[in-house]
């Protein structure tokens, strides 16, 4: 499906509006078997305590946990950023969480996560943007683009809020804009080429 790269070693999702019950029906399908680590921004209130570990973890075959600073980043698992914090891709394949600044409001914000996996690993990245309300995510998948990352955007006809798909296709053109099942499709067949 591509040309010869380095392998896969880790897949970015960020969503926001509308994102939680997208991110069920892309992620619950995938089998105990799916090796290739996600981490995963959600916008979410950060007054208040996350239940989203435990809520994927009741759902999917995958490991769900919510980030902790200097994780490890393992296979098969899904991190979810906590809420009130951003989280980063470090150098050595761990995670790191910042009570830096909100960027496009939002703390955690999708273009951090984006921009430090594209620092971190190049093109042994997929960066998935979902649906949404705001601009957050359209620069981090460029950046993610332009060091040869795999680059998906929910189209926005789809997306249950588009605001978020049509900033980043206004922006450059991602490798692929597909429906929910087209985006689970092709982690499926990322991880197996690759994974």
């Amino acid at each position: 499906m591509f040309p010869p790269r380095k392998p896969l070693r880790l897949i970015v999702i960020g969503a926001s509006a509308g994102g939680l019950q997208v991110l069920l029906r892309l992620l619950s399908p995938l089998p105990a078997s799916f090796r290739l680590p996600l981490a995963v921004v959600l916008h979410l209130p950060d007054d208040r305590n996350s239940r989203l570990a435990e809520l994927f973890q009741a759902r999917l075959a995958l490991q769900v946990r919510e980030a902790e600073d200097k994780d490890a980043i393992l296979p098969g698992t899904l991190y979810f950023a906590p809420p009130g914090y951003h989280l980063l891709v470090e150098d050595d394949f761990t995670l790191s969480l910042s009570r830096d600044e909100p960027v496009q409001f939002s703390r955690p914000s999708i273009d951090v996560l984006f921009e430090s996996a594209a620092d971190a690993l190049g093109e042994q990245v997929c960066g998935v943007l979902l649906t949404g309300a705001n601009h957050d995510g359209a620069s981090g998948l460029h950046a993610l683009a332009q060091n040869g990352a795999v680059t998906v955007v929910q189209s926005p006809q789809s997306a249950e809020v588009p605001t978020m798909p049509e900033a980043a296709l206004k922006r450059f053109h991602p490798d692929f804009v597909l429906d929910v099942p087209g985006i689970h499709l092709l982690l499926t067949e990322l991880e197996r080429d690759h994974g």
